[in-house]
């Protein structure tokens, strides 16, 4: 199993090579792993995220580490780009690089140079050598915010390399009973319920929002519609909605803001109708597009009513920060494998849709119904405020020398 958990990295990397070509994303993955010299540490503590979302979900921790223990230094690793490229000057770490590929030689090398005392890798990644070198250098492993599900790779008859990989680690942080109770039927019983450190980040960042006097403008105290990290197939449906709903304001924060990306969301939309944030003149607009990165955990603090994107593709992504605002979310169908998305439709905070009718259907009660509206309001900022804590029971845990 070892020998194809090789091979298919290799075929990986190739494929990441030819797409690098005509890919910008691919030609980052592989250019920031090029020809980069680590800074050798005496010891350090690693973290190492996804992407930015998994930044975001583990930085209360890491926060809470860095003010706890001044005197660390901090090294953060990122697979993709999207997260490298937006957090790699953050004042948080002493040095920010993307991981190598796993492979035996990388893992002895990079551990070699950065010298950790402990690791701690967020929700997922699980890399064979990486881990197998931690545990052979005897450094402390920790996942904190893990979620798993029976479908998983861990949990099949063909899974011993990647149970093999759960036993490196040094202690699992997870969101739920059903995690704990997966990981324990493979006989792994080093793990803690803590919950998920998203709810920290987003409830501090509710509690103290960055103000943004351009949206508090624009929006004029009008009601106003936020639509976060979209793909087309929402914004088809979003641009539906601008018509029905002239006296709201609509903002719109596409994941992807290439020129031809924001070009096309334009052209769904009535004709001079929609504004650029990055050209704000016209603060009359019906529709504010944001074409930067960075600005969606502040927005929502201006919404009424959120959609979050993702949920025709792959899944939909982060309900909370919008929730922590108290605005009622609604998404597309892909949401299985979010437990907060779940939760939230189970209490009445969360409305999942599947086509233009029942988007309209979701919105007009929203929009309609003032004791239904404010309902789904209180309880989605009480579903995020009963659940913080995570990043606490985190901290009494590790033990920090």
């Amino acid at each position: 199993m070892l020998l194809l958990y090789n091979l298919g990295l290799r075929v990986y990397y190739v494929l990441i090579l030819f797409f690098s070509i005509f890919n910008k994303k691919a030609a980052l993955w592989i250019s920031g792993r090029r020809h980069v010299k680590y800074a050798p540490f005496k010891q350090c503590i690693w973290f190492h995220f996804a992407s930015l979302g998994e930044f975001e979900q583990g930085r209360p921790v890491l926060e809470q580490i860095k003010t706890n223990h001044p005197q660390s230094k901090i090294v953060i690793t990122f697979f993709s780009p999207s997260g490298y490229e937006i957090r790699k000057n953050t004042p948080l770490a002493d040095a920010v690089y993307y991981l190598p590929l796993d492979t035996a030689k990388n893992a002895r090398e990079f551990i070699a140079a950065i010298n950790p005392t402990l690791a701690i890798f967020t929700k997922y990644e699980y890399w064979y050598h990486y881990f197998n070198e931690l545990h052979n250098q005897q450094v402390p492993l920790f996942i904190i915010s893990g979620i798993f599900r029976p479908k998983q790779v861990f949990f099949k008859w063909y899974g011993g390399l990647h149970r093999k990989m759960l036993n490196f680690v040094s202690h699992f942080f997870v969101q739920d009973e059903q995690s704990k109770q997966l990981l324990q039927s493979i006989n792994i019983n080093n793990v803690t319920i803590s919950g998920d450190t998203r709810f920290d980040r987003v409830w501090a960042n509710a509690q103290n929002p960055k103000p943004l006097p351009e949206i508090a403008q624009f929006k004029n105290n009008q009601k106003t519609f936020i639509a976060g990290s979209t793909w087309p197939a929402d914004e088809e449906l979003i641009a539906t909605l601008v018509t029905q709903y002239p006296d709201w304001k609509f903002i719109i924060a596409p994941h992807e803001i290439s020129e031809e990306k924001i070009n096309t969301l334009i052209n769904l939309l009535p004709e001079n109708s929609a504004t650029r944030f990055s050209q704000i003149s016209n603060l009359t607009s019906q529709i504010l597009i944001i074409d930067n990165i960075g600005m969606l955990s502040s927005l929502y603090q201006y919404g009424d009513i959120a959609f979050i994107g993702g949920g025709f593709g792959a899944g939909i992504h982060n309900t909370l920060e919008a929730a922590a605002f108290g605005l009622p979310v609604i998404f597309g169908p892909n949401y299985d494998r979010f437990k907060e998305a779940k939760d939230l439709i189970a209490i009445g905070a969360g409305f999942s849709i599947g086509e233009e009718v029942s988007l309209r259907k979701a919105v007009s009660a929203l929009a309609n119904d003032t004791v239904f509206y404010d309902d789904a309001s209180n309880k989605a900022k009480d579903y995020v405020a009963d659940n913080i804590g995570a990043t606490k029971a985190i901290i009494n845990h590790i033990n920090i020398n």
